[in-house]
């Protein structure tokens, strides 16, 4: 595992948020219509414009500048011509290189309404992001991040969580040690050190957790054709409390300024 000083964090701040301000440059353009193809060349020439390259285009043959998955596509959704519509959830998932680090998070948009159940599942594995990062603290352990995002979202509710997709440390490589798997044990596993940098990226699925590849060798998706939700942070392991180096909170603002983007504002807080 490769720990960061102070000042390499803050570089990898810096690519953190430019994923952030990329997404929400995205947020303001969604609605019924757009190509998920159109939305990748705007992230690439956002990305560019910013001094930086897209960290996905060509890594392992890779051919676009995001991955974009629409429904029951999991991970790693080809951009393509397909309009969206009304009732559409999809993920977009960003990475970038700036000043040779890598930024690398994913934010789950509903194109409309896409009904009370699916919001949940949004609902519940964007706080299960939260629920892992709260354990990213030096001393506890990657199963402590796993068994948390796993209680909240397979135990409590019911939800299928991906097994064989899992988040990885991030540093001057897109993918570094260790893995950082959704689901496990409470007190297992590696280690968490101060300068750990972590992509921290529940993958849950409304019905099984079972997944299947298509045949582009790269678009990932669930064996039912039930929905599936991903969230992901950069993330610090620190003493006490974790430093969160991308931001939702400028997505989230034009998320809710979007008037075609359905939001998590309209359900009941969980117990």
């Amino acid at each position: 595992m490769i720990y960061k000083t102070d000042e390499q964090v803050e570089l990898m701040r810096q690519s953190a948020l430019l994923v952030s301000k990329t997404l929400t440059e995205i947020a303001g353009t969604l609605k019924p219509g757009i190509t998920t193809l159109s939305i990748d060349k705007k992230i690439g020439e956002f990305i560019r414009d910013h001094q930086a390259i897209p960290s996905f285009l060509n890594y392992n043959g890779y051919p676009f500048n995001s991955c974009i998955s629409v429904n029951d596509v999991v991970v790693h959704g080809f951009p393509g011509v397909k309009e969206l519509i009304e009732g559409d959830i999809l993920t977009i998932d960003v990475g970038v290189i700036l000043n040779g680090w890598h930024g690398d998070h994913a934010y789950t948009f509903a194109i409309g309404d896409p009904g009370k159940e699916v919001m949940r599942l949004i609902q519940v594995t964007k706080e299960s992001l939260y629920k892992g990062i709260e354990k990213a603290i030096v001393g506890n352990r990657i199963g402590d991040i796993a068994f948390a995002i796993q209680e909240h979202t397979e135990r409590k509710n019911g939800y299928g969580v991906v097994r064989e997709l899992v988040g990885h440390g991030l540093g001057k490589n897109l993918h570094e040690d260790p893995q950082v798997p959704n689901y496990g044990k409470r007190g297992s596993g590696p280690k968490l050190k101060e300068g750990l940098v972590l992509a921290i990226e529940p993958m849950i699925n409304m019905g099984t957790r079972d997944v299947y590849t298509d045949d582009d060798g790269w678009t990932v998706r669930t064996n039912d054709g039930k929905p599936s939700v991903h969230f992901e942070h950069d993330v610090c392991v620190r003493k006490g409390k974790a430093d969160i180096l991308s931001d939702y909170s400028i997505i989230e603002k034009a998320e809710k300024a979007n008037p075609n983007l359905f939001t998590q504002q309209i359900l009941q807080p969980l117990n």
